[in-house]
């Protein structure tokens, strides 16, 4: 192994948000050598991958072609329900199989994220970062706020609301007291009805991913060669097994390629950004609490207690409505558009700062149902990842820790006693074809009853961070604000699993973020 075909300078674990983006990065100066590794294919092409119309779908019907296969342990807070442990496994990771909403991390999060971690992280660099990174597609009243050149075509949708979607955010408009905002993306309008979702998705409706925005063909090849004299190397089919470490330095990793076992090595960096799994690697590598590594007959580099103890995902629930038969039909007006309008509202229990967000609302119609998604933005629950052993192909004991703070149920009942509530009283008054079907109001204002009702109508998302927080060591941080791991030298996590404190929206954009923050620090320092 010691064939210079087998040493790059950097190697990047995942072609996610994180990984695509620095990989790119990282070899624009044609002189930077990186390999890539992707555990899945290449399915940009695949229809219910590259077509939008998919992504509301894809996890049920698609599942076993582009997920990993998981399952987390029974969560006590929701009657013991279990739920899937999963992620995209192709090029592109969560971000070719996620349901596309653009959410940015709000200035009131990225400021906790500049107290902790230094001016890198402050809102006005993340704006920076974001308008770099955005190709905007919409309308906007802060066009200072956003991208017009990058790589990452976003799509406001739609342009024309339907009838469905107006009357759903003027109902939202009147019960809640707050105006419908143009932008939820303007950091001067964060809180607000709207008609109009921004999605990662070009102007013909095609998904937009990392792979596609990417890892395209104007930076790689479908070989998975850079080209242009890019010193890029794509290996698809490539699970990651394990770090290989020198003492404490990390000088390359172990992988399975299509069944065969190998190592390649790298002279500067390895760069985990494996998402929910990259906590699991950590561990299989020596890097975690000693006495859960060693148990598992695994040789302690780094005694780490904080890998994979602050886990956070936000909560998921549903209220649904009859429609008017009428107003579905122009829906098909932009079949791409995916939602029918939503909301992001303050936290209804918490009124000292109704600037920040709490909750998000999100309307979807499905099979003639109106649905309002509902996801508590701010969980105080946490939970972990364990590992079992060590093989690296035993799945983690993923506990999410839904619900454990009983400070989340009370939110969430709070939603549906004030939001929803009011929300379906000013909808059948607009029209009386909309009445709400799930919780009934009878449940709503039963307190026993609407707590069963949440438990049995909890579901889950696929908005996991924090679980390698990036933080000082002394404050539960796995990682330092460059995302170098403590505790050791040359090794790397850059993906959502490090983001510090909650985001109060959609992964994928802080994701990007994270991706792109570290890869320029990386250019500066080489």
């Amino acid at each position: 192994m010691n064939n210079s075909k087998y040493v790059f300078d950097f190697i990047v674990v995942g072609t996610g948000p994180a990984g695509a983006v620095i990989s790119k990065i990282l070899t624009d100066d044609k002189k930077t050598s990186v390999l890539l590794l992707e555990a899945g294919d290449n399915n940009d092409r695949d229809r219910p991958i590259s077509d939008s119309r998919f992504a509301l779908q894809l996890e049920e019907q698609f599942f076993p072609e582009y997920f990993w296969q998981g399952e987390g342990v029974p969560q006590t807070g929701v009657d013991d329900r279990s739920f899937e442990w999963t992620t995209g496994r192709l090029s592109g990771g969560g971000s070719s199989i996620n349901g596309e909403q653009y959410v940015r991390p709000t200035p009131a999060v990225l400021n906790e994220w500049k107290r902790l971690l230094g001016r890198m992280w402050s809102p006005g660099q993340a704006i920076r970062s974001f308008k770099q990174l955005e190709n905007f597609h919409g309308e906007t009243n802060s066009p200072e706020f956003h991208g017009f050149n990058g790589r990452l075509n976003i799509r406001q949708t739609p342009a024309n609301p339907p009838r469905m979607t107006k009357k759903l955010v003027l109902a939202m408009e009147q019960a809640t007291g707050f105006n419908q905002i143009l932008d939820y993306n303007d950091p001067k309008t964060p809180i607000g009805p709207f008609t109009r979702w921004q999605l990662f998705q070009r102007n013909n409706g095609r998904r937009e991913s990392s792979s596609t925005a990417f890892l395209s063909s104007d930076v790689m090849n479908p070989n998975g060669f850079g080209v242009n004299g890019r010193k890029l190397r794509v290996l698809y089919k490539s699970t990651v097994l394990r770090i290989l470490f020198n003492g404490k330095t990390a000088i390359g990793i172990e992988f399975l390629k299509e069944g065969k076992k190998a190592q390649v090595f790298a002279r500067k960096k390895v760069i985990i950004s494996a998402g929910i799994n990259s906590a699991q690697l950590l561990m299989l590598s020596g890097i975690g609490p000693s006495n859960e590594l060693l148990q598992a007959g695994i040789p302690v580099i780094f005694n780490n207690p904080n890998v994979g103890k602050f886990l956070t995902n936000h909560t998921l629930n549903t209220a649904s409505f009859t429609t008017n038969p009428k107003d579905v039909p122009e829906l098909q007006n932009d079949p791409f558009a995916l939602y029918v309008g939503g909301a992001f509202l303050p936290n209804p229990i918490n009124s000292t700062n109704d600037r920040r967000r709490g909750v998000q609302l999100v309307g979807i119609f499905s099979e003639g149902t109106l649905n309002i998604a509902i996801l508590f933005l701010q969980p105080l629950s946490r939970g972990s990842i364990t590992i079992q052993n060590n093989d690296p192909l035993k799945i983690v004991l993923a506990d999410e820790g839904f619900l454990e703070n009983n400070y989340d149920l009370e939110v969430v009942k709070s939603i549906y006693k004030t939001y929803i509530k009011d929300i379906a009283k000013k909808l059948s008054n607009i029209d009386n074809n909309y009445q709400l079907i799930t919780p009934t109001f009878e449940t709503i204002d039963n307190d026993e009853r609407l707590e069963d009702f949440i438990k049995e109508n909890f579901d889950h998302n696929h908005h996991q961070q924090s679980s390698l927080r990036m933080a000082p060591f002394t404050r539960g941080g796995v990682v330092d604000s460059f995302g170098n791991v403590h505790g050791v030298n040359n090794l790397i996590v850059a993906d959502a699993s490090i983001i510090p404190f909650t985001v109060d929206g959609n992964t994928s954009a802080s994701a990007y973020l994270i991706g792109y923050t570290i890869a320029k620090h990386l250019t500066n320092i080489l």
